[in-house]
């Protein structure tokens, strides 16, 4: 999990094999000036707004953004622990380009509106810690359950098509307990350098809730988390079996897919969206 991992000690690393500089770094974690993502091929005209959910909690305040007409099978998007922010408003409209209706939530809501990270992802980890410690398995299936009946309500979303969910670091388990608690919609979930997706001797670990559905599953796992818990991987696939890719991403540190991020790698960055745009494409046809 965040409180585990070393975000600055990944940075200087890959500062120091030559993968990003710091320049670079400063650049993408300026406010929103640098988000660097490829742009969609065949990319549809798409609406966004900010939405409140309202939830059995309080009032979650939210992006949404998707195609301009006709409707698209939704997604629900989970971010890190510097929560809803300009990198990852940017990495929902680039998958609503794609066809689909993308919520982005703050799962801070409890605490406070976005932004939850005064300088997104060069926010100090500490500072956070209590916002993340403040969810747990009751707020994630709260929650799941208030998005995914407000997505339903929404003229974009194909009610006839299964709607897919996406977690990084604290909220690939998340995406994994949604798939368990509204298992007659969804029909993908995705963890990108999930922590926390395996808690042993715990029968309610996300991956075990998970592996009770038919949804098919992506779980990409940083190098350096491997390292740490190096079999994980092993539990992951022989948990699920032929539902799930699970692979290890080479050269990719903790944190690696957000934009914004200090240990940003672009190519991985670009593997796993493709591979979650082919899960999204099978599953939620």
């Amino acid at each position: 999990m965040c409180d585990q991992d070393h975000f600055e000690q990944d940075r200087l690393e890959f500062e120091a094999q030559g993968k990003v500089t710091r320049r670079e770094f400063g650049v993408m974690l300026g406010a929103g000036v640098a988000m660097m993502l490829p742009q969609t091929p065949n990319a549809v005209r798409v609406t966004e707004s900010e939405v409140t959910i309202k939830t059995p909690d309080g009032n979650a305040d939210a992006y949404f953004v998707h195609p301009a007409t006709g409707t698209g099978a939704a997604v629900l998007v989970w971010p890190d622990i510097f929560g809803l922010r300009p990198a990852f408003r940017q990495m929902g409209k680039r998958l609503a380009e794609s066809g689909y209706s993308v919520l982005v939530v703050n799962p801070f809501y409890r605490a406070k509106k976005a932004p939850t990270a005064e300088q997104g992802a060069a926010t100090a980890i500490q500072g956070l810690l209590p916002l993340m410690q403040a969810l747990n398995e009751t707020t994630h299936t709260t929650d799941a359950k208030a998005f995914i009946a407000w997505l339903d309500q929404q003229a974009s979303v194909a009610k006839n098509r299964k709607i897919g969910t996406q977690g990084y670091c604290m909220g690939g388990p998340i995406a994994l307990r949604t798939s368990a608690v509204v298992a007659d919609r969804v029909g993908a979930a995705a963890s990108f350098h999930g922590g926390g997706l395996v808690v042993a001797n715990n029968p309610n670990s996300p991956h075990l809730q998970a592996s009770k559905t038919k949804s098919q599953f992506l779980i990409a796992i940083a190098a350096n988390d491997d390292m740490r818990a190096p079999n994980e991987k092993t539990v992951l696939k022989d948990t699920f079996g032929a539902a799930a890719e699970v692979e290890v991403y080479a050269d990719a540190a903790h944190g690696w897919c957000p934009p914004d991020s200090g240990v940003y790698n672009q190519a991985q960055a670009e593997k796993a969206w493709s591979r979650l745009l082919a899960l999204y494409s099978k599953a939620l046809a």
